[in-house]
């Protein structure tokens, strides 16, 4: 057996080679109790899903409700599985993906944000160049001494990913990411 069609214990193998792998957004609202995050994170990683982005909070209070944002990868077959066994937990509420949802309205993809801090330390030049950046990316000055500001930023991936691109040969020191907060566009809600 040659080693690309070795079987690794993950679903992402089990389709067809004819099916591409694609990104989906995901929105689980669950029940604000202890270890339901535990059990849907178990879930992904006891099938060998990868998670690229996780989110969590709760957002009806009244009705103690969290909703979980999951970015992840695979196969339309791959994802219709996670979906399903999502929804057959007991604590979850309700499981959309919101990607297929915006395709279904005309759009690329649903809203997604995100929200970083970003540490650079240095000083001349690189400073300046470093102040100038974050101007063009409209990324906030949350902290700032002699050697070092910290940056927040807030936006799509793409966009992140470039500020901190950019900062690196500046001084880049540490960054921290929130994850995406993603949302059907449209007057719905979930």
């Amino acid at each position: 057996m040659n080693a690309q069609h070795q079987p690794t214990g993950s679903a992402y193998f089990i389709a067809a080679e004819t099916q591409s792998i694609e990104r989906r957004t995901l929105s689980v609202l669950v029940d604000n109790e202890p270890g339901v995050l535990a059990r849907v994170i178990g879930l992904f990683s006891g099938r060998g899903y990868n998670i690229e982005s996780l989110t969590v909070s709760e957002t009806e209070h009244d009705r103690h409700l969290s909703r979980i944002t999951v970015v992840t990868r695979g196969t339309a077959n791959v994802i219709a599985q996670i979906k399903t066994q999502l929804e057959r937990m007991v604590p979850v509420h309700r499981v959309v993906d919101l990607t297929i949802g915006a395709r279904e309205k005309g759009h690329e993809k649903p809203i997604e944000r995100e929200l970083a801090l970003v540490k650079i330390a240095g000083s001349g030049d690189n400073r300046i160049e470093a102040l100038r950046l974050a101007e063009a990316f409209e990324a906030k000055v949350i902290d700032a001494n002699t050697g070092h500001f910290v940056f927040q930023i807030t936006g799509g991936v793409n966009k992140i990913e470039q500020f901190i691109a950019i900062m690196a040969p500046l001084g880049l020191v540490e960054v921290c990411r929130t994850g995406i907060a993603a949302m059907m566009r449209g007057p719905d809600g979930m």
